[in-house]
C-alpha cells in the first residue's frame, strides 16, 4: 500500500491528475510543471585511480529551501565494476501520455562499455532510488548481436528502445537498435533486417512525421581507446543522419552531411510533434545542422550554426575546435543550448525562426584556453588571449562544459564537464586525478542570457570513495532530453 500511495502521489505531481499516463499532453504543459527538487546524475569510476570501484548512480538535491541544496544526497552503486555508465532514460515518458496504465518508474541506465543494461526504481524512493533489475550483455548480444548500448527511450507501445553503437568486438558495422519490453526482457532488434545505419548513436523520433532520425559516433573500436585524428581519415567516425520509417524501421535515407558534419552527435526535433525540422550537433566540426522534411517528402539539411576553430599555441594541433558534445532545445523551442567542451563556453541561441539562429547567451566555466594554462589562442591580429573562467565557491572550474539539462520551465541550466572517461584522460586529465563538478547556471528565458548560479556547485572530487565522472542528469519528472510527444 506505502509504495501504491508514492506512485499515485508522483502521478498527481506529474500530470495534475491521476487520469492519464507519466508526463505531460504537450511540450508548454511541461513547462507549468513543478520546480525541480532532485536531480539523478550517473557517474563513473571506470578509467579513474578508483576504476576498482563500481559506477554509481548519484542523487543531487536542487531544492533551494533544502538544508542540503547542492549536495549528493544518495549513491546508489552498480552491482559490478567497468560500467562506465553513460547516458540515461526512462521506462515510459510523456510519449505514454495517454495510457493511464504507464507510470514514469524505472530509469535506464545503458552502460556504454560493459554493455549492460541497469533498470533502477525511482518511485519507491525518489530520493534514494534502488536497482531493479540487469540486462546482461550475454542475453543482449545472443539474441541481436549488439553492444556498447547508448540512447534509451522510451516508446508509445510501452517497450523500450536503445541505441546500441556496435558488436561486441567493437566494429561498427555490427551496431543498431535494440528493442526491450516492459519488463525489461530482449525483444530484438527494431529496424529491418539489412537496414541498419552506418555508425550509431543518437536518435530522436517525430510520429506525426513518421520519422526516426539518428546519428554516427564511430566504431567502439576507435572511441574506446580515446581519439586519434588518423581514425577520421581511416573512415572510423562517421558524418551521417539515418533517415528511418516510424515505427517500421526501414532505413529510407542517408544524409552525407560531409566535412561540416563530422561526428554528429546528439539529435534533436523540435519538441512541437507537429513539426518537421530539428538539429544535430556535429562535434568535430562545431557546427550545428538543420535537418528538415522537404516538399516531395524526402529529408534535407542546411548549417545552421558554427563555432569557429582557434587558432592555438601548446596544443596538440595548430587549432582547436569547440567539440559540441551537448545541445538541447527549450520546451518552448525558443531556445538552443550547446556546450562547446574544448572551448570552454555555453552559449544560448535563439531559434524562434529555426533558419536563422541568432546568438543570445554566452558564458565560461571552463575550457582549455584559460588564463593559467598552458595554451593560447591567437587572435586575427596576431595578439594572444586566454579566457577568464570564474571560481565557484572557490573552487577552480576544471575541463570543460560537456553535459546540460534545462529546467522545464526554463530558467535553470546543469552541466556537468565529463565526457567519457578515456577521452577526459586525454584532454582533461587534472578531471580524472580530481573529479568532476557540476554548476548550475541561471537563464534569462525572455531576453536571453547566461550566468553561473554562485549558489550551486557541486564537487564530485570530494566524492566519499574518491573522485569520479559526472555524466548525464535527469530529473524524476522527465525533462527536455527524455520526453516525446506524440
Amino acid at each position: 500500500m506505502a509504495t501504491d500511495m508514492v506512485v499515485i502521489e508522483h502521478a498527481k505531481v506529474e500530470n495534475g491528475c491521476c487520469k492519464k499516463g507519466p508526463g505531460y499532453a504537450t511540450p508548454l504543459a511541461a513547462m507549468s510543471g513543478p520546480r525541480e527538487k532532485l536531480i539523478y546524475v550517473t557517474c563513473v569510476y571506470r578509467g579513474t585511480a578508483e576504476k576498482e570501484k563500481p559506477d554509481y548512480l548519484a542523487t543531487v538535491d536542487t531544492d533551494p529551501s533544502s538544508p542540503t541544496y547542492s549536495k549528493v544526497i544518495h549513491r546508489l552503486p552498480m552491482p559490478h565494476i567497468g560500467d562506465e555508465l553513460h547516458h540515461s532514460g526512462w521506462n515510459a515518458c510523456s510519449s505514454c501520455y495517454d495510457d493511464s496504465s504507464a507510470a514514469r518508474r524505472f530509469l535506464v541506465l545503458p552502460a556504454l562499455v560493459s554493455g549492460r543494461i541497469y533498470a533502477i526504481d525511482t518511485l519507491k524512493d525518489p530520493k534514494a532510488p534502488t536497482l531493479h533489475k540487469v540486462v546482461e550483455p550475454n542475453d543482449i548480444i545472443s539474441k541481436t548481436g549488439l553492444a556498447y548500448p547508448h540512447t534509451a527511450h522510451c516508446l508509445a507501445s510501452g517497450e523500450i528502445m536503445v541505441s546500441c553503437l556496435g558488436d561486441k568486438d567493437g566494429n561498427a558495422q555490427g551496431n543498431g537498435f535494440l528493442l526491450l519490453d516492459s519488463d525489461f526482457n530482449v525483444k530484438g532488434r527494431w529496424e529491418k533486417p539489412g537496414h541498419s545505419p552506418l555508425f550509431g548513436y543518437d536518435y530522436w523520433y517525430q510520429p506525426r512525421h513518421k520519422t526516426m532520425i539518428s546519428t554516427s559516433w564511430g566504431a567502439p573500436s576507435a572511441f574506446t581507446k580515446g581519439f586519434d585524428l588518423q581514425h577520421v581519415a581511416d573512415g572510423l567516425y562517421g558524418r551521417h543522419l539515418h533517415v528511418y520509417s516510424w515505427p517500421e524501421g526501414e532505413l529510407k535515407q542517408t544524409l552525407d552531411l560531409g566535412n561540416t558534419g563530422l561526428l554528429p552527435l546528439e539529435i534533436r526535433f523540435l519538441h512541437d510533434p507537429s513539426k518537421d525540422t530539428g538539429f544535430v550537433g556535429c562535434a568535430l566540426s562545431s557546427n550545428m545542422v538543420r535537418f528538415f522534411k522537404n516538399p516531395d517528402e524526402s529529408w534535407g539539411h542546411e548549417l545552421a550554426a558554427s563555432v569557429k576553430p582557434l587558432k592555438v599555441q601548446n596544443w596538440i594541433l595548430p587549432e582547436m575546435p569547440g567539440l559540441i558534445t551537448d545541445f538541447l532545445l527549450s520546451l518552448d523551442d525558443r531556445f538552443l543550448y550547446l556546450a562547446n567542451w574544448l572551448h570552454g563556453d555555453i552559449r544560448q541561441y535563439n531559434i524562434e525562426d529555426p533558419s536563422n539562429l541568432r546568438l543570445a547567451g554566452q558564458v565560461w566555466v571552463g575550457g582549455l584556453v584559460r588564463k593559467g594554462s598552458n595554451v593560447v589562442a591567437e587572435a586575427e591580429d596576431g595578439t594572444t588571449f586566454q579566457h577568464d573562467v570564474p571560481t565557484v565557491q572557490g573552487h577552480q572550474l576544471r575541463g570543460g562544459p560537456q553535459m546540460i539539462q534545462l529546467s522545464l520551465d526554463g530558467k535553470r541550466l546543469y552541466v556537468t564537464n565529463s565526457l567519457f572517461s578515456p577521452w577526459d584522460r586525454q584532454f582533461y586529465p587534472e578531471l580524472v586525478e580530481k573529479g568532476a563538478h557540476m554548476l548550475q547556471i541561471d537563464v534569462d528565458s525572455e531576453n536571453g542570457g547566461l550566468t553561473i548560479n554562485p549558489d550551486f556547485f557541486v564537487d564530485f572530487g570530494s566524492e566519499p570513495d574518491g573522485p569520479s565522472l559526472a555524466h548525464e542528469m535527469r530529473y524524476p519528472g522527465g525533462d527536455c532530453t527524455s520526453d516525446i510527444w506524440i
